[in-house]
């Protein structure tokens, strides 16, 4: 069953034919900023995967000078894919209709979260980036 996706005022809509992996939850300073709350959930998308099917032309990106950036919906704002040299290489898992099939698998970031922020136990916590992502 594919997963679909969608901006607040519904005006972008994805659909992915595959399977979300790696959702994780970002603290940084960044994150809080570009998604206006206490962290990022996201998940990664495999390669050929995902698909925006209304409402394109309403696509917003900021890019980095590294590559990376986020895809949002310039009607309402919502943040709803994480891209890479023009692919979206993730998704936010706010924007999924209804269970993307994943849980977060770990917090990254931690040692720059939010002063007011607690983050619950029992999934894994990174004070910057894991091994693995470096």
């Amino acid at each position: 069953m594919p997963i679909t996706g969608e901006c607040f005022c519904g005006s972008i809509r994805y659909r992915i034919d595959g399977q979300l992996s790696d959702a994780r939850s970002c603290h940084c300073s960044r994150c809080r900023k570009a998604f206006s709350a206490q962290a990022s959930a996201y998940a990664v998308v495999e390669p050929g995967t995902f698909e925006w099917t209304h409402g394109e032309d309403k696509l917003t990106a900021y890019i980095g000078e590294m590559g990376f950036g986020l895809s949002f919906c310039s009607q309402c704002g919502s943040t709803l894919a994480g891209v890479f040299n023009g692919d979206v290489h993730g998704v936010t898992l706010g924007c999924v209709n209804g269970d993307p099939g994943v849980l977060l698998n770990r917090h990254i970031f931690v040692g720059s979260k939010a002063p007011w922020e607690t983050i619950p136990e029992g999934v894994p916590q990174y004070e910057a980036a894991p091994p693995d992502d470096r």
